[in-house]
This record gives structure tokens, C-alpha cells and sequence, in this order.
């Protein structure tokens, strides 16, 4: 197994700790006296096995600790080196600051509990305060740097976990803005579709009308209604642009349509409707005195819109009835329409009038159907029907 290559850091302490060993040692500057090897040459052996620890303080904390430690031992059977002692203060320190987290937690105690046993050894065999000198200096050696190195790694850690929390926040604040971003284009594409589309639809089905039969009335009627469905659609694209100014204070938005306006969709769905054979019932059920909130009336009025504009595209001849009708803290829409071949001109259609209804009805809560039905005579009929969840708490704030 190859090992790691040492950190030029711990290169320079071990260079520098032996470099300073060596000159204590040229001068014969030692921490003891009379120990069992008392040959000149031996402080150095533990010297050079304490710098070898310290090249592998940060790659390899743990060997380091076990070679310091030896290393330290046989010092104390030479007349012993002050950098020896300095070098592995540092070796203790690392291997709390580098080491894996269990180690970090084991090296404090150990040295700690090693401490307290050297002074109480000493104390129980000299008995005499020499032995809390001893003690304290065994603290200083081993206990201190281990306490340092947790301190300094605990504060690390924080400063990591920190990091990592406010990278997390960033992120969190980026989906939020992305998904906001993302909702907004929504909101406008529902709203640019229900305000324009039915315009648009009566204006291509009736210039469709006007350049297939030449009839000067017929065209004449054409144009009255084109004009009308322009007028009506610039209208609602200014409604629009004033929407998405009112942000930078450009303009001021007009306020949105609301239930109180449906008797005017209705007259205008009507004469945009007549020349295709369809006829237009408002059967409206609501306690007009009993408000509703907001969100609730601009979802209402934008499925009645939409489903006029789709039996206006795609409805056979026929009654198109709109029901609505407030019943067990909800508002209940339907909108019926003949199924079947539609004759004279068409407008196409993309499918996004049926998405941007189920968003609308979704975002509040309500339950949404789409699809063919048979009425009581049998006969095959278009139904979109929409339940919009009204709170008690919101009708009273309405």
C-alpha cells in the first residue's frame, strides 16, 4: 500500500523541531540527568522518531500519535530533549484536529485520565508536592494540547456546518425563486389565454364567415362583431400590460373581472354566438347579497369565459346553458354545450383553455370535469363543471 505523501506544513514543523533538538542538543541543554542511557548520542534517537511523527501529523494522525507517544517514552530513559517534548504537544494536538471523530473524542479523556493517574502514582509514591508538579506538567504535555484540538476542531465544524447551512438556505431560496418565477409565467399564460382567446376565436370564425359567403349583410354583421371582439380584446391586453406594470408604478392595474360582469359575457358571448345557431341560458342560483372571495369570483368568471369560447369554436347547434349554484361551502360552475359536427367555419384549437381551467380550479382546492355527458333526453352534451371550495372565514372577510 502506498503511503500518503506528507503535507509540506508538517514537512517544515518536523524539519524545523529537529533543526531545534539538534542545536538544545550541540549546546547540551537537556531536561534530565542520570538515566539509563546516559550516552550523549541517545536524546537524539527519540528526537528524530518524534520528527518523523510530525511529518505525518495531518495525513496520518493516528500512526503519528502511536510513534510520538513511544517516542516521548524513550526520551524519559535518555537525559531527554525540550523539543521532543514541544514536538509531541503538537503531535497530540493533531491528532484531535485531524483525526477521524472518534478519535477526537477518545484522545481528551484518555490523556486526561492518564493525567490524573500520573499524579495520583506520584503522590501515592513520593508523597510529597513534587508529584502536582509532576501532574500538572503531564497536563500540559498532553492534556492541554488534546483540549486545544478539540476546541479548535469543534469550532471548525461549525464553521462548516454553517457553511453548509447557508449554501442549503441559497439553494432553498433559488428553488423558491425558480418555482415563483415559474407559477408568475403560469398565472400569466392562464390569464393572456381567458382574456384574448375568445376574442380571438370569434374574430377568426366570423372573418372566416365574411370571406366565404358573399352576402353584404352577412359580411356587414361579420364586421360589426370582428370590430367589437377587437375593441374588446385590446381592452383586456391593456388590462394586461397594466398587470405587469403595476410592479415599477407605470400604471395602475384595473381591477379583475368578477361574477358581477358575467351578464356582460353573457350579451356578448350571445351576439358572437347567433350566427352559429347557438343560444345562450344564464341560470344563476347565487344569493347575490352573499359575497365570495376574490380568487374564487376571477376563477369562476374565467371558466364560464373559457368553456363560451370552446362551445363557441367547437358546440353544435344548440342551447349552452351556464349554471350557477352555492351549495355546502362551495360555488358550483357548469357549463353545458351541444356535442356533435359543427357546421360553417371553425377556430382551432390548442387545448391549453381545458389546462389553464383545472390550474385555476387546483390552485384553490375545487374539484374539476371536463368531458361528454348525456343530458335526460339522451342526447350527447359537452359539460365542464367546477367546484370551488368557499370557507366560512372568507366569506365573512368578502
Amino acid at each position: 500500500m502506498r503511503l500518503p505523501r506528507p503535507h509540506r506544513l508538517d514537512l517544515i514543523i518536523a524539519l524545523a523541531g529537529f533543526a531545534t533538538g539538534l542545536l538544545l542538543w550541540s549546546f547540551g541543554l537537556y531536561t534530565t540527568g542520570d538515566r539509563v542511557f546516559d550516552q550523549r548520542w541517545a536524546a537524539l534517537v527519540p528526537l528524530a522518531a518524534m520528527a518523523s511523527a510530525e511529518t505525518l501529523r495531518r495525513t496520518m494522525p493516528r500512526t503519528a500519535m502511536v510513534v510520538g507517544t513511544l517516542a516521548l517514552v524513550g526520551d524519559q530513559f535518555t537525559n531527554g530533549n525540550l523539543a521532543t517534548v514541544l514536538m509531541y504537544t503538537d503531535v497530540v494536538y493533531a491528532a484531535v484536529v485531524y483525526g477521524s471523530p472518534a478519535s477526537a473524542r477518545r484522545i481528551p479523556y484518555t490523556t486526561g485520565l492518564i493525567t490524573v493517574a500520573i499524579t495520583v502514582g506520584f503522590l501515592v509514591w513520593w508523597q510529597n508536592a513534587i508529584a502536582l508538579l509532576v501532574g500538572v506538567l503531564s497536563g500540559m504535555i498532553s492534556f492541554m494540547p488534546a483540549m486545544t484540538g478539540a476546541v479548535v476542531r469543534n469550532h471548525r465544524e461549525a464553521a462548516e456546518a454553517a457553511r453548509l447551512r447557508a449554501e442549503q438556505t441559497a439553494l432553498l431560496a433559488e428553488m423558491d425563486r425558480s418555482q415563483a418565477v415559474v407559477a408568475e409565467r403560469a398565472r400569466m399564460a392562464r390569464e393572456l389565454h381567458d382574456m384574448v382567446a375568445n376574442h380571438l376565436s370569434a374574430i377568426a370564425i366570423h372573418s372566416t364567415a365574411a370571406l366565404s359567403i358573399d352576402e353584404p349583410a352577412t359580411t356587414r354583421q361579420a364586421l360589426s362583431v370582428i370590430r367589437e371582439n377587437s375593441v374588446a380584446g385590446l381592452s383586456e391586453m391593456r388590462r394586461l400590460i397594466g398587470l405587469l406594470r403595476a410592479s415599477s408604478g407605470d400604471a395602475e392595474p384595473a381591477a379583475a373581472p368578477t361574477l358581477a360582469g358575467l351578464d356582460a359575457l353573457i350579451d356578448q358571448a350571445r351576439a358572437n354566438a347567433r350566427p352559429s345557431g347557438l343560444h345562450l341560458v344564464l341560470d344563476d342560483t347565487r344569493d347575490s347579497a352573499a359575497g365570495l372571495p376574490a380568487p374564487v369570483e376571477l376563477a369562476a368568471y374565467r371558466i364560464v369565459q373559457e368553456s363560451l369560447t370552446n362551445a363557441l369554436k367547437h358546440a353544435a347547434p344548440g342551447e349552452v346553458r351556464v349554471v350557477l349554484a352555492r351549495r355546502r361551502g362551495a360555488l358550483t360552475v357548469e357549463v353545458t354545450s351541444p356535442a356533435g359536427e359543427r357546421p360553417g367555419p371553425t377556430a382551432p384549437g390548442s387545448g391549453a383553455g381545458l389546462v389553464g381551467m383545472r390550474e385555476r380550479v387546483d390552485l384553490l382546492g375545487g374539484v374539476f370535469e371536463a368531458g361528454p355527458v348525456a343530458d335526460d333526453e339522451g342526447r350527447k352534451r359537452w359539460r365542464v363543471r367546477a367546484e370551488l371550495p368557499v370557507d366560512a372565514s372568507d366569506e365573512e372577510r368578502a
